[in-house]
């Protein structure tokens, strides 16, 4: 009887470690692949004359992270500044609403939206790692005011270039926002709209954002 208890333990034992084992190889697979979606809503749309909208996509295989976003109703024919934004102490980021409209001038802008969304971290133009902001290589919206953005990087990579900016390797995606950018230079602004250093606030100024969220695979 006490040899049958024995082996009925050891049996239990062996299945609970194979559970385990199994459970942390499952962990490692979902870690090494996870698609994250935002949903673009526009922002400032009385400035811009047109609503944005679109989609940006971020899947993760192994080391390789895919960054696609796809917008329409932007200002045609320019270049948009693209990027996440987010709080380096990784508290949860969100879009920015009419009540970060702190001055009363009926726009939303840039430094407007750091309470909500924070600062702004990883560029999406055709080198993420560099995390180089300013940069002439981001996408242009065609003629009738869309574009598709697609870049692959490695996951390792970015997440070091991350860590040295923010002093921290964790990218934490879904605490993070994506904003897009940009309106006709010769738009006219109020001088109570601002931007960072020497931007013009046309170049700078929110025109579409969303909330980045896991989604399963």
């Amino acid at each position: 009887m006490r040899k049958e208890f024995l082996r009925s333990l050891t049996a239990a034992k062996v299945a609970f470690v194979f559970s385990l084992a199994w459970s942390a190889v499952e962990a490692d697979s979902d870690a090494a692949n996870a698609s994250y979606v935002a949903h673009l809503a526009g922002l400032n749309s009385k400035v811009t004359g047109s609503t944005a909208s679109g989609e940006a996509r971020f899947t993760i295989k192994g080391d390789s992270l895919t960054i696609q976003i796809d917008a329409n109703g932007l200002p045609p024919g320019m270049m948009h500044l693209q990027h996440f934004h987010g709080f380096t102490d990784n508290h949860e980021a969100n879009c920015a609403t009419a009540a970060a409209d702190a001055n009363g001038d009926g726009i939303i802008d840039l430094l407007e939206t750091e309470p909500m969304s924070g600062t702004t971290m990883v560029p999406f133009h055709d080198d993420p790692v560099s995390m180089q902001i300013v940069n002439d290589t981001y996408p242009k919206a065609s003629a009738n005011g869309s574009y598709h953005y697609e870049k692959t990087v490695s996951l390792s990579a970015l997440k070091a270039a991350f860590a040295k900016a923010f002093n921290d390797p964790a990218l934490d995606l879904d605490r993070r926002v994506v904003y897009i950018h940009g309106i006709f230079p010769a738009t006219k602004l109020p001088a109570s709209v601002a931007s960072l250093d020497d931007i013009p606030a046309q170049v700078t100024l929110p025109i579409a954002c969303g909330k980045i969220e896991k989604v399963s695979q």
